[in-house]
């Protein structure tokens, strides 16, 4: 019997087909002949199921081709419920920011120029008044992240000498890296004080040497510890290394500036809270509920951080006019605190009233059921994510799919774009308190074309 991949055609016999012109129109030719030969191995190893006729080896080749070029870096829906999910990208930047952005990406900039005195300026000055502003502090500086600002700030105030830490605040963050192992690459010896549930001033107190460069308090604001507990505040720790002259470091983590106990999410220090108890230095992220970019900020004591920008250690952490600008856009939103809960989409998300969040699932599933798809709506629980507010529970409202959960779920993960939720008793939960307001409509046209 003959073998009927004998009877598959040639990449040139292929290419010159009348079907395949459009490819070469849309593509480069190198892509559309790579897409011609994987598309000719994919039949070779599966005979019987090569395409039949040009048009289909056109539509065989074109699925093969947009597989290839399509971005391994590309948006998608987070319907997961959880609003600054790490692996999804964090915070969804507001519009000023991504404005912002655009019109910095689109030409020159005076990054490194003070256009006042016709000189060479500093990237360090961009945002810095507005981060006074916002969290009181005397000066500021942007580098990569939060780990990388305690990085550069223990490497630059501590290197070599003493710097103590509770027990109950070396805490593991996300992807197995722990605080502490973060902080010894800086060069500084830690020294731990106090036990898991309970640390007092007096351990610190106790463990005072010469040696001891400075006290880093650490917010554990990725795990609650309730029951029989006991830590020192920020201003007891302030007025302890007022007496020895030495900087307490408070990492912050989350980046918050405006209180949330007004909309159920108390427990949660600002960065003005911390500079007012008497912190020397606060480290905060840009894209956690700050809303931002991925950003680690740096407030508080100018001569300190003029130590910071003397190290040439902040060179290989600085950041690029991109995150400057989103930065700087999305904290000009906090000079009105009445309407930066609407303008950032991290805070609208989070303070949303649940009636509203049920309203735009209700729009959503009569839009699929006039597709034909049988969905339902449910109430659901979001969380805040990120490493902030990890006891919280927020009410909120999801599109239920039942069927088969796990094919569900893997046609939507693999539509255009992705749209990820999450498998909850035998269904697909898709929880709409994690999704924009603004896209429901691309939401819902998403959803029917990978469910018709």
């Amino acid at each position: 019997m003959t073998d009927p991949r004998r009877d598959l055609p040639s990449v040139n016999a292929l290419l010159e087909s009348a079907s395949l012109m459009p490819l070469l129109q849309r593509a480069p030719r190198a892509v559309v002949v790579e897409a011609i030969r994987v598309a000719i191995d994919d039949a070779r190893r599966e005979p019987g199921g090569a395409p039949a006729g040009d048009d289909a080896w056109a539509r065989r080749v074109e699925t093969v081709m947009n597989t290839h070029l399509q971005p391994s870096l590309r948006a998608v829906f987070n319907a997961t419920g959880v609003i600054l999910h790490t692996n999804l990208g964090r915070a969804p930047l507001a519009e000023a920011a991504v404005r912002a952005i655009q019109d910095t990406a689109a030409g020159y900039s005076n990054l490194e120029y003070d256009i006042d005195r016709g000189e060479r300026g500093s990237r360090y000055v961009h945002a810095v008044a507005l981060l006074r502003e916002l969290t009181g502090a005397a000066d500021a500086i942007v580098v990569n992240n939060c780990a990388a600002g305690l990085v550069l700030a223990l490497n630059t105030l501590a290197r070599g000498r003493e710097v103590l830490v509770s027990r109950g605040e070396l805490i593991e963050i996300g992807g197995r890296f722990r605080v502490p192992e973060i902080m010894a690459k800086s060069g500084a010896r830690l020294v731990e004080v106090g036990s898991t549930n309970r640390t007092h001033t007096s351990d610190y107190a106790a463990a005072m040497s010469d040696r001891v460069a400075a006290i880093v308090k650490v917010h554990r604001s990725n795990f609650a510890v309730a029951g029989f507990v006991a830590e020192a505040s920020v201003g007891e720790l302030a007025s302890l290394a007022r007496d020895r002259q030495v900087p307490v470091l408070h990492d912050l983590g989350s980046g918050l500036l405006v209180s949330l106990e007004r909309y159920g999410l108390p427990g949660e220090p600002t960065a003005r809270d911390s500079i007012a108890a008497g912190a020397s230095l606060v480290f905060m992220s840009g894209d956690k509920l700050l809303g931002g970019p991925q950003a680690g900020i740096v407030a508080g004591d100018p001569a300190l951080i003029a130590r910071l920008r003397s190290n040439p250690l902040a060179r290989a952490l600085r950041v690029d006019k991109l995150t400057l600008a989103a930065l700087q856009a999305t904290l000009a939103l906090y000079r009105d605190p009445e309407t930066v809960v609407r303008s950032v989409p991290v805070l609208a998300m989070l303070t949303a009233p649940v009636v509203a969040v049920r309203a735009r699932a209700d729009a959503v599933a009569a839009r699929l059921r006039g597709h034909g798809i049988e969905v339902a709506v449910v109430d659901s629980t979001a969380s805040v994510g990120g490493g902030a507010f990890p006891a919280a529970r927020i009410a909120s409202v999801a599109l239920s799919i039942t069927g088969d959960a796990v094919g569900v779920e893997a046609r939507l993960r693999m539509g255009q774009p992705p749209i990820v939720g999450r498998i909850a008793d035998g269904a697909v939960l898709l929880d709409l308190r994690s999704v924009a307001a603004a896209q429901d409509a691309a939401f819902g046209d998403a959803l029917a074309r990978a469910l018709s």
